[in-house]
């Protein structure tokens, strides 16, 4: 069985290490198999890291994504090339996601800490039935406090009424939170874990967090500072016109 960890930040967003630190992390100090950099709004670092890691060999995979913010919360693209826009409606940005055979997952679901996609929001994407604008998982194990504090309900709420594939992920944005929650899949490539995704064949879980302490207090404030910027800073640069692929 594989591991993924596919909601990882840099610092060029919220997270407080570079992409070329978090890959050697990923290398030195994991199990992973396969990890996603999911940025907010913006892909560049994880196609950066897909490119880093086939240079270097790695052992491991990695998927491009970016932590799309909707009117309706956030929604994590994996496997994409291009970033969706920005505070577009839930619906619209599924559709800008799996127009690149990306994958929509609902990321800390439920959580009141974060912006996140709420139950009716969620609910009412699954009553939309066959027309493709549906959603492709949800983070039932997601390591961070805005995750763990909805967890219980939205395995629970999965389990009976959505049934939508479970991923585990760590939400790290410090190396020592990386692989904190994981998802398990047939296989060890990327490509393995989609197709286990549209399968419904992937478990979610969580392990030990690290403590404050372990993060560092000075981290933890420098990381709260940084990420409140986060998502202006793109809609910034996006006015300036600069690239964000």
């Amino acid at each position: 069985m594989g591991k993924a960890d596919l909601h990882l930040h840099t610092n060029l967003s919220d997270g407080m290490a570079s992409v070329e630190s978090l890959l050697a992390y990923v290398q030195n100090e994991t199990d992973l198999d396969v990890i996603g950099i999911t940025d907010h709004e913006d892909v560049r670092g994880g196609l950066l890291a897909q490119e880093l890691a086939a240079k270097h060999n790695y052992r491991f995979e990695v998927v491009p994504g970016a932590e799309i913010t909707t009117r309706q919360g956030h929604l994590l693209a994996l496997f994409i090339e291009q970033t969706p826009k920005i505070f577009q409606t839930l619906e619209q940005t599924i559709e800008s996601i799996h127009k690149q055979e990306g994958l929509a997952i609902a990321p800390h679901p439920l959580s009141w800490l974060t912006r996140s996609l709420g139950k009716k929001s969620i609910d009412r994407i699954m009553r939309r039935g066959e027309d493709g604008i549906m959603l492709d998982g949800i983070e039932t194990a997601n390591a961070s406090i805005a995750g763990q504090i909805t967890a219980k309900k939205v395995r629970f709420l999965n389990e009976k009424f959505w049934k939508l594939p479970e991923l585990g992920a760590s939400d790290g944005h410090h190396l020592v939170q990386v692989g904190s929650g994981w998802t398990s899949f047939e296989g060890t490539t990327s490509q393995s874990l989609k197709e286990a995704l549209k399968l419904k064949k992937t478990s979610a879980h969580e392990g030990r967090n690290p403590s404050l302490k372990e993060i560092g207090y000075s981290q933890i404030a420098l990381g709260l500072l940084w990420g409140f910027s986060a998502t202006p800073r793109q809609v910034v640069r996006r006015i300036r016109g600069e690239n964000i692929q």
